[in-house]
Order: C-alpha cells, then sequence, then structure tokens
C-alpha cells in the first residue's frame, strides 16, 4: 500500500475528483429544459475515461495520450479482468472527440446522452470503488 500522502496517491485522488465532477455536470445537464446532449455525453465519456486512468496511475502502468477506452480497458485488463464487465462504455468513445469538435460533430439525441450517463454512472461506481478499496 502506497502512503495517504504519496504524490500518486494525490494524482490518483485528482483524477478521481475530476471524474465525479464530470458526471455531476452530465447529470445537471439531462435536467436542463433544453439539455445540450453532445456536452452532456462528452462529460460521461470522460467519467468512464478519468477512473481507468487513476487506475493505471495507481499502477504505475504508463498509458498513451487517447480518450479510446477500449486501449485504456485493455492495459487495465492485466490487473483487473474489467475487460469484459466494462465492455459497454466502449461506446462511449467517440463522445470524446466527435461530440466536441467542429467537422466531426456527431449528433446526440437525448436518449443517447440518458444512456451515456447511465453507463457512466455505473462504471463510475464498479471502477472508483476498487479504486477507493486501495487508495
Amino acid at each position: 500500500m502506497k502512503p495517504p500522502d504519496s504524490p500518486v496517491l494525490k494524482k490518483v485522488r485528482e483524477w478521481i475528483t475530476y471524474a465525479e465532477e464530470d458526471l455531476a455536470f452530465a447529470r445537471h445537464g439531462l435536467t436542463m429544459a433544453k439539455p445540450a446532449c453532445r456536452s452532456i455525453a462528452f462529460h460521461a465519456q470522460q467519467c468512464v475515461e478519468k477512473p481507468l486512468k487513476a487506475y493505471l496511475v495507481y499502477h504505475n502502468i504508463d498509458f498513451p495520450f487517447t480518450h479510446n477506452i477500449s486501449r485504456l480497458l485493455e492495459l487495465a485488463d492485466e490487473l483487473t479482468g474489467w475487460l469484459e464487465d466494462l465492455k459497454e462504455t466502449e461506446e462511449l468513445t467517440p463522445f470524446a472527440t466527435t461530440a466536441r469538435y467542429p467537422g466531426e460533430t456527431q449528433r446526440v439525441s437525448r436518449k443517447e446522452a440518458i444512456r451515456a450517463v447511465k453507463i457512466a454512472e455505473e462504471t463510475s461506481e464498479k471502477s472508483v470503488s476498487v479504486l477507493l478499496r486501495r487508495v
């Protein structure tokens, strides 16, 4: 176990805090009269990506600059066996870029935004609880 004040644990906690903020924003977005579905989907994707990166940081596993959830799961899977459990998270990967940048615009429906948040909530619960048992 790493000491509670180690730089690694501080970094892990930052990743988790940012992920929690992304999830809070995505949830709030769904309450808007005219929800910004692309932004909601983006923040849901980020809520999944960041705990995976936190897990990799904790285990000192280098990862590329990527938003590809499949790639992050592959890297974490050697220690966790998450690949199958979190397979559905892979569908959020496109929201990391196509929902944010002009020219790659992907229309995101309210139904898709709701599904993205649901996946983010379930994944956050699984991945953060695994991390927090160790942090």
